[in-house]
C-alpha cells in the first residue's frame, strides 16, 4: 500500500526556483511597534491634532466677546481755510494733534453668550472627534499588519499549491514515459501547474502591496512582521450578547458622542441668531487729549474763539443701548437657517446612531461565525487532505483519473486559503466589534502581543502545528 504522504511535504515542500524573496527575518516588528511607528509618523494623523488645536482657538474667540475692549488711537490733521472779506482774502492753516484711549465692556450680550455655549460645544466635539480618528488609527495599525500577514500566508500556500502540482506534473510525466497514462494527464497536469505559478505571482505581488501599505501608514520601511501562533484562542466575544454590545456602542461610541456635541452647538446657534432681536447693552468709557480745535472746541462760550491748538483733554462715561427693530429680514432668516442646520445634524446623528447599532450587530455576528468557521476550516483542511491521500491511491490503482487528483488538491488549498482568512477575520472582527462598542485601545494590540509569534515562517507555520498526526488519525477511523 502506498505510504502515507506527509502533509508537510505536500503542502509545505516549496519550489526552489520561484522568483519571491522571503522577508529578510532579522529585526522583525512586532503590532505596537506598528502601531506605535502610525502613531509617531502618521500625516493624517498629525493632520488631525492640528485641525483639532485650530478648531479649540474658537473657544477664546468667542469668549473675546464677553470681556472688555480696549482700544487706543492718535490723529495728526492739517487744515487750510480760505474766507473772503472786505478786507481781500484771508488763508489760515492750522494742525491738530489728538490722542484718545476708549473702553467698552458687554453688559447684556445674550447673542455672544449663545456663541460662547456653541463654541464650547464645538471644542467637545472636536476633542473627542480627534479621540475617534486616535481610536481608528489602532485598527488601521491592525489592518495593515495582519493583511500582511494574510498575504503572507496565502503565498505560503500558493507556493505549496505550485510544489504539489509541480510534483504532479511530474508523476504525470513519469507514467507517461513507461506507459501508465496518456497525454492528456500530462496536459491536465502541466496546466494546474502553470496557473498555479500564475496565482503564485499574483500572490507575491499582494505581499508587496501589503507591506507598501505598512509603509504608507508608519513612514518605516520595514522588513518582516512578527506572526500570529496558533494557539491563538478563538473565542466568542464577551458578554456573547447582541444587545449588550448594542447598549455599549449607544452610550460610548466615540463617533455617536461628537455628534452629540454637534446637536448641542447647533441648538445654542440657534438660540444665538434668535437673539438677534434682543437689546444689548455695553458699559463704555473714553478719553481725549490733544489740540483744543481737534477736538472740536472752537468756540468758548462766550462767543470768543479759543486760540488755534490750544491744549484740551476730555474723558466721557455711560452706557449704550441698542435695540435692533429692523434688520432687513436678515435675523429672521438667520433663524430658519440655524433650526434647518440643527434639523440637518439631528437627522445626521439618527443615521449615525443606526449604523452603529447595525454595525455592533453585525461585528457581534460576525465574530461568532469566524469562531465557528476557524474550527470548520481546520477540519476541512484535514478531509481535504484525507481526500487528496485516498483520490492519489485511486489514481495510483487506476480507479481515479488525474483530474480527480487535481481537483482534490485545489480543494484543498482552497480549505488552507479560508482558514487563514478566517484566522485573521476573527482577529480584525473583534478589533472592529471593540472600536464599534467605543473600548478599543492599545491594550486591545497588547493582549494580541502575546500570541505574536518573532520566529513565524510562514512557509512552515501557515498550518496548524501537528496536522499530520489528525490527518492520520482521521484516515484510520474510515
Amino acid at each position: 500500500m502506498m505510504r502515507l504522504l506527509s502533509l508537510t511535504f505536500v503542502i509545505a515542500t516549496v519550489l526552489g526556483s520561484t522568483a519571491y524573496a522571503a522577508p529578510n527575518t532579522t529585526n522583525k516588528v512586532n503590532l505596537l511597534d506598528v502601531y506605535q511607528f502610525a502613531v509617531d509618523n502618521n500625516a493624517d494623523l498629525a493632520a488631525a491634532h492640528a485641525d483639532y488645536q485650530a478648531q479649540s482657538e474658537r473657544v477664546p474667540q468667542a469668549r473675546s466677546g464677553l470681556l472688555p475692549q480696549l482700544g487706543a488711537g492718535a490723529s495728526n490733521t492739517s487744515s487750510r481755510s480760505k474766507v473772503d472779506t472786505n478786507m481781500g482774502s484771508q488763508s489760515t492753516s492750522r494742525s491738530a494733534f489728538v490722542y484718545q484711549a476708549n473702553l467698552s465692556q458687554p453688559l447684556f450680550r445674550l447673542d455672544r453668550w449663545y456663541q460662547l455655549q456653541a463654541a464650547q460645544a464645538t471644542n467637545e466635539q472636536s476633542a473627542l472627534e480627534l479621540s475617534a480618528i486616535e481610536q481608528n488609527l489602532i485598527l488601521q495599525s491592525s489592518e495593515v499588519y495582519f493583511s500582511v500577514l494574510r498575504a503572507q500566508d496565502n503565498l505560503a500556500a500558493s507556493r505549496a499549491e505550485e510544489s504539489a502540482f509541480k510534483r504532479q506534473f511530474d508523476l504525470a510525466s513519469e507514467r507517461f514515459d513507461v506507459g501508465l497514462s496518456d497525454k492528456t494527464d500530462v496536459l491536465q497536469a502541466q496546466a494546474a501547474y502553470d496557473a498555479a505559478r500564475a496565482n503564485r505571482m499574483i500572490a507575491e505581488r499582494m505581499v508587496a502591496d501589503a507591506f507598501q501599505a505598512v509603509i504608507t501608514l508608519t513612514n518605516m520601511d520595514l522588513a518582516a512582521l512578527e506572526g500570529v501562533k496558533h494557539s491563538l484562542p478563538i473565542l466568542a466575544p464577551t458578554p456573547n450578547d447582541a444587545t449588550a454590545w448594542v447598549n455599549t456602542a449607544t452610550e460610548q461610541n466615540l463617533s455617536l458622542q461628537a455628534i452629540n456635541y454637534a446637536v448641542d452647538a447647533a441648538q445654542e446657534s440657534v438660540k444665538q441668531r434668535k437673539s438677534g432681536h434682543a437689546p444689548t447693552v455695553d458699559a463704555i468709557a473714553q478719553y481725549q487729549k490733544g489740540d483744543n480745535d481737534g477736538m472740536g472746541f472752537i468756540n468758548s462760550g462766550q462767543g470768543m474763539p479759543y486760540r488755534f491748538n490750544g491744549k484740551a483733554e476730555q474723558s466721557s462715561i455711560g452706557l449704550q443701548l441698542n435695540i435692533p427693530l429692523y434688520t432687513g429680514g436678515m435675523t429672521r432668516s438667520q433663524v430658519r437657517e440655524g433650526v434647518y442646520r440643527l434639523d440637518q445634524v439631528e437627522q445626521m446623528r439618527e443615521s449615525l446612531r443606526r449604523s452603529t447599532v447595525q454595525d455592533a450587530r453585525n461585528f457581534h455576528r460576525a465574530v461568532n461565525t469566524d469562531v465557528e468557521q476557524v474550527q470548520a476550516l481546520k477540519q476541512a483542511i484535514i478531509s481535504s487532505q484525507s481526500a487528496v491521500e485516498a483520490t492519489q491511491i485511486g489514481y495510483e490503482v487506476g480507479t481515479r483519473n488525474i483530474v480527480d487528483v487535481l481537483d482534490a488538491q485545489r480543494v484543498l488549498y482552497v480549505a488552507v486559503r479560508n482558514y487563514n482568512n478566517a484566522r485573521y477575520d476573527y482577529i480584525l472582527n473583534n478589533l472592529r466589534l471593540q472600536q464599534t462598542a467605543g473600548t478599543l485601545s492599545p491594550d486591545n494590540l497588547q493582549a494580541l502581543s502575546q500570541y505574536l509569534n518573532p520566529d513565524y515562517n510562514p512557509d512552515n507555520d501557515f498550518l496548524p502545528p501537528d496536522l499530520d498526526k489528525e490527518i492520520e488519525a482521521n484516515l484510520r477511523r474510515r
